[in-house]
């Protein structure tokens, strides 16, 4: 008889416990996943290749990432399950063997005013527990040193039902670290009045000039007019006194508009809480061109900049308030934290000196905790998110990256791979979606999708080692090893940028001249001043085209044709061909669909349940409505047209009966950044990242600006694509334009007539300029760390 104890294997054969050391991935078909197939290994480095638009998102993210939270997420009873978001089950046949995912994607941090980097980690709420424990004099609990809690202070009775009742007195206060004046966001808006009306006119001859407002909406205008506070048919100017206060700043008042309940609002208030509240980056263009119009931000004069009340500021620990702490360097602030001696507050210190040092160790020492955190680019969002799993515990986890060396200088992506290896050697599966070939060497299995981008992908290419993926001949294989050579000779300037005593951020005093009429790499590790110097420096009045890497924003609704204004002639063709009017070639206009109002798919809530998306049966998902499918141009009606890819569509309006010179000139422009595979009605929801700062940079072309600054518009390219970028960079500066290049590919540096390299390092050990001339003098010198891995990028 076995003495085996059961489910314990014999001696010599694996335990059936050990047979589910890979996760497995049958029949995937999200977005232009094509019936795809995999197995991976746990607690393996697994990176994913291929073209931008390949599928490797989808895979990763939207199909074992999002799998992985959805069951995790059913685990919790369905009241709890009410308060989360509810997600669908991928389109997949099999999932086999997940794990926990963690998933540490691009996406930008919140871009609420209050929210800061200290705010979004743990680190600020510890320094709020330590000066309301530590700080002389003491003035309250942590919330006193939180510019997000406002004081309050209350007093009325109570009555207490229990026996005969007793009514008592009652005073409540509550001691908040807010600034009272800027409300906590450290900044003070003066309102144009000029800006939102014209005084000479009353509100019925329509007075306002805010965009949106106009003269028949019912939210706005008509409460105004019909309000009962105002005269709507005399001239503003004309206002009594008590008409302009009511008009300007009037508390929030319920009033009844032809049967209808509305809220009336002061003017000043409601401007303030509608464009003013939110974050000027989150605003739409012509919103925030208002808004920068009308608005002018001002350091709050009462509490410098800090968000915080006077109170929260007098409080000190060793002649450092709170304020000072969150200003510092994070490196500095580490130092100092270590420099504290409490045997009280030792725990408390340790964990917050552990957060600062895990800061540090993955590049971002250079931040400051009040650094707000809609300012941070992608990947400073992404390694902030890092921070709270440095020094987790977990194992058995799997950790998903989207391209973690975005924005890190080749210097710091050998401490990132450390930082993946780290990750792994602890147990855990990490799956990571990079291009870069420094993050592919040290990968234990690699995953390469394509051969193509959009339709043309969405297969495995090759599955194995690293050495494998290099003779496999896939497009990812071939171009691995690719190097830019340096040039044999670079272009001459036609004049010169000049930038004198530049101090934005950490700029120190800095004095440099741009040339202009050649192609410029601004470069440096994170944090040196790269952007500082290009954004902020430049001086006014210049004709500067800037790229940068704010995200696109969009719904479901969104896609290219809209995104780019090519939906407009396009439109304006099929009505001229048929006699109509446009507005019935618009999917979001009178053409859409009744049944499902131009979605194409009809949206069921369950409740915390997954909603359920089906293709409307009546349209059968062309979104527009039959009637309108009558209309042709050129023997295509418009469904056909936005199904086409943006290079078929080039030829269909190039010529014949469908000739649209307009429409021509934008899908050329797509086509002229590797964008030729889109369909032009794909939402631009399913895009990649590098698709997206692709469709950015195609929509800027048209600009008539002499100087372009793009900032780094490799993110999220492939290796074979960073050669068609470079093309493009080159027809622009040879079509008479300025091109500058905030960048850290090395491809980039080498192709560039000019360098400007800042550091030496980040934050303050930045900020000056440590060379300036062409990368062939960069890599001979080797002066500088961005000249140092230059030169070992080129072979020199």
């Amino acid at each position: 008889m076995s003495t085996v104890p059961k489910g314990r294997s014999q001696a010599g054969t694996a335990h059936v416990a050990d047979s589910h050391d890979l996760i497995r991935v049958h029949g995937a078909r999200e977005n232009n996943l094509a019936d795809v197939s995999i197995e991976l290994p746990k607690r393996r480095l697994t990176v994913f290749t291929g073209v931008s638009g390949s599928g490797k998102s989808s895979l990763v993210f939207d199909t074992i990432a999002a799998e992985s939270r959805r069951l995790i997420n059913e685990t919790y009873s369905t009241f709890v399950q009410g308060f989360m978001p509810t997600q669908a089950r991928p389109e997949v046949d099999v999932l086999d063997g997940l794990t926990t995912a963690i998933i540490i994607d691009q996406q930008r941090m919140g871009a609420d005013p209050r929210s800061t980097v200290g705010t979004a980690t743990d680190a600020n709420a510890m320094l709020r527990i330590l000066f309301s424990r530590l700080g002389k004099p003491h003035i309250g609990s942590p919330n006193a040193f939180s510019f997000n809690v406002a004081s309050v202070k209350a007093s009325g009775t109570i009555t207490v039902e229990r026996g005969a009742g007793k009514t008592t007195r009652q005073t409540f206060t509550r001691t908040g670290g807010m600034c009272p004046r800027c409300e906590g966001r450290g900044s003070v808006s003066d309102i144009d009045l000029s800006q939102l009306y014209d005084d000479s006119k009353s509100i019925a001859e329509g007075a306002f000039t805010i965009p949106g407002w106009k003269s028949d909406s019912w939210w706005t205008v008509r409460t105004y007019a019909e309000s009962g506070f105002l005269d709507p048919h005399k001239p503003i100017r004309k206002f009594t006194k008590k008409e302009m206060q009511d008009f300007l700043y009037r508390e929030p008042t319920k009033v009844k508009v032809e049967g209808v309940n509305l809220t009336y609002e002061g003017l000043i208030p409601k401007v303030q809480r509608s464009f003013l509240a939110k974050d000027r980056e989150s605003l739409q263009p012509h919103i925030r061109a208002f808004v920068d119009r009308a608005v002018t931000f001002t350091t709050c004069p009462e509490c410098g900049g800090t968000r915080l009340s006077e109170a929260a500021r007098s409080s000190k620990i060793e002649g450092v308030s709170i304020a000072d702490a969150c200003a510092m360097q994070i490196s500095d602030l580490a130092q100092w934290v270590r420099g504290l001696s409490e045997p009280s507050a030792a725990p408390l210190l340790a964990a917050l000196g552990h957060t600062l040092d895990s800061f540090v160790e993955i590049g971002l020492g250079y931040l400051s905790l009040d650094r707000p955190a809609g300012t941070l680019s992608g990947g400073e969002a992404q390694r902030t998110k890092m921070i709270r799993h440095l020094g987790s515990s977990l194992t058995d986890a799997t950790y998903v990256f989207d391209e973690p060396t975005t924005g890190l200088h080749p210097h710091d992506i050998a401490r990132m791979n450390d930082l993946l290896l780290r990750l792994r050697d602890k147990g855990n599966t990490v799956l990571v979606v990079e291009h870069e070939p420094d993050t592919i060497a040290i990968a234990d299995h690699v995953v390469d999708l394509g051969p193509g981008a959009g339709a043309d992908g969405g297969t495995v290419c090759f599955e194995g080692t690293v050495e494998g993926l290099r003779a496999s001949g896939t497009v990812t294989g071939r171009h691995l090893d690719d190097r830019v050579a340096l040039k044999e000779s670079v272009r001459k300037p036609t004049g010169t940028l000049q930038i004198r005593g530049a101090r934005t951020h950490n700029l120190r005093g800095v004095d440099v001249d741009i040339p202009l009429g050649v192609l410029v790499a601004v470069t440096g590790v994170a944090g040196s001043g790269k952007s500082s110097l290009v954004h902020g420096s430049i001086p006014p009045g210049m004709d500067v085209v800037s790229v940068d890497q704010t995200p696109i924003r969009g719904s479901r609704r969104s896609n290219p044709a809209t995104y780019t204004g090519l939906l407009d002639p396009i439109r304006k063709a099929f009505a001229k061909a048929n006699g109509v009017k446009p507005a019935l070639f618009s999917p979001n206009s009178e053409g859409a669909c009744p049944a499902c109002n131009g979605a194409g798919v009809l949206y069921t809530d369950l409740g915390i349940m997954a909603g359920v998306a089906t293709t409307c049966e009546e349209c059968e998902g062309r979104r527009f409505d039959a009637s309108v499918l009558e209309y042709r141009l050129d023997g295509r009606d418009i469904s056909e047209v936005l199904a086409m890819p943006v290079s078929e569509a080039r030829e269909f309006f190039g010529a014949g009966a469908a000739r649209t010179p307009a429409a021509s000139t934008i899908l050329g422009r797509l086509v002229d950044v590797g964008l030729g595979y889109l369909s032009l009605g794909q939402p631009l929801t399913t895009l990649s990242g590098g698709e997206r700062q692709r469709l950015k940079l195609a929509t800027h072309m048209g600009d008539k600006g002499g100087v372009w600054v793009l900032d780094e518009p490799t993110t999220g390219l492939h290796l074979a694509d960073v050669a068609h970028l470079l093309g493009l960079l080159d027809r622009l500066v040879d079509a008479g334009r300025s091109v500058i290049v905030v960048e850290h590919h090395q491809a980039v540096m080498a192709h560039a007539d000019w360098i400007v390299d800042l550091g030496p390092g980040a934050g303050h050990d930045g900020g000056r300029i440590v060379f300036e001339g062409t990368p062939a003098d960069l890599v001979a010198a080797r002066s500088t760390l961005t000249g140092e891995h230059l030169a070992a990028y080129v072979g020199r």
